[in-house]
């Protein structure tokens, strides 16, 4: 078992040059500088120094960066930015200031950067397909919408359609001076819509081939193959979460709280962890609550808050039943147990036995 020095480095990274601090065993600044932001640059940084614990922010960077610090024989502590009001929040902020709290952090407790869990490098890869399928998506939408209003000052409106068939229904509606311009606008999100369809196949390829639990979370329906394998991606271990109702304030769906004696001021969601599996997850209580979404304790549930009335209760119905929905994967995911939709219901009594369509 590899021993570790009492020295603590914190290395504040940046795109192109990073800044370090380091402790000894007594909290004294012993040496402080800069390296490029390259492996070598910080492998360079890193010799003679076998053993030490390198605090440093989780970021674009962090994967190889954490693979250098461990093959350097050091261990290494990725913090959450969002969580270190010391270092974003402070009146005095520069590169080498940041080093030393991190650094500080890292020595005095841990806890206190709000380590983040090193994802596998096969499911780093896995989920850049997922964002790179984002990022399609919003693009399209994007050229979509500028379709849409850039034909209104011409006192045309397209008929209600979806992205996928816009190239297919717009052309025929555009106004004659703007065809030949907008052509090529309808030929890429065409274009997009191929790429993002095998993305889609790729994806569901993938999950069924690594991810095989993906197939069981799939039960509940309204739960494609990218919003769950997404969630296993982002989620990872599913054992670090001792209790499955914290799995919400992990994806940033619980409200904030600003609480004082008497004082409780409501306020939004916090908004943290992955923007990427948050979205997908309100999609997925979009479809629940929508039309086509199936009778289940979720939409039951939804359809309860956005009966107080207003668009308000609908968007906290939404966001709830996201928030539930990943309590609920969480939990099929540990337990193995199978998904019976209306399993609350029937315990309260509201539905009858034989309603209950269970899956084999």
């Amino acid at each position: 078992m590899r021993q570790h020095s009492k020295t603590t480095l914190g290395v504040d990274v940046g795109d192109r040059r990073s800044h370090f601090c380091v402790l000894d065993e007594a909290g004294a600044v012993v040496e402080r500088g800069d390296f490029r932001t390259t492996p070598a640059g910080l492998k360079k940084m890193l010799a003679a120094r076998s053993g030490a614990t390198v605090a440093f922010e989780t970021g674009s960077h962090a994967l190889w960066i954490r693979h250098e610090v461990e093959a350097a024989g050091c261990r290494a502590l990725e913090g959450n930015p969002r969580q270190v009001r010391l270092i974003y929040g402070g009146h005095t902020k520069n590169d080498r200031l940041d080093a030393e709290n991190l650094a500080r952090l890292a020595r005095l407790d841990e806890e206190l950067l709000k380590p983040v869990r090193a994802r596998r490098d096969r499911d780093q890869r896995d989920l850049a397909g997922i964002k790179a399928r984002d990022q399609l998506v919003r693009a399209r939408a994007s050229l979509a919408n500028f379709v849409r209003g850039v034909i209104k000052p011409f006192g045309v409106r397209l008929k209600k359609c979806g992205v996928g068939t816009l190239p297919k229904r717009a052309p025929e509606q555009l106004p004659p001076e703007l065809k030949a311009t907008l052509h090529p606008v309808l030929e890429t999100i065409a274009d997009l819509s191929r790429r993002i369809r095998a993305y889609d196949r790729a994806i569901e390829k993938v999950s069924a081939e690594r991810y095989p639990v993906t197939e069981h979370l799939r039960e509940v329906r309204g739960v494609g193959p990218l919003t769950a394998m997404a969630f296993v991606l982002v989620i990872g271990d599913p054992a670090r979460f001792p209790k499955s109702r914290t799995v919400g304030s992990y994806v940033g769906l619980r409200p904030k709280q600003d609480q004082s004696g008497d004082r409780d001021v409501p306020l939004g969601i916090t908004k943290a962890g992955s923007s990427l599996l948050r979205r997908l997850l309100l999609q997925c209580a979009h479809y629940m609550l929508g039309p086509f979404g199936t009778d289940s304790d979720l939409r039951r549930y939804g359809e309860r808050i956005a009966a107080r009335g207003g668009k308000v209760a609908k968007r906290k119905a939404v966001v709830a039943v996201a928030r539930k929905l990943a309590v609920l994967l969480h939990r099929m995911w540990v337990t193995g147990e199978v998904y019976d939709p209306l399993r609350v219901s029937r315990q309260r009594g509201e539905v009858a036995e034989e309603t209950v369509a269970v899956p084999a």
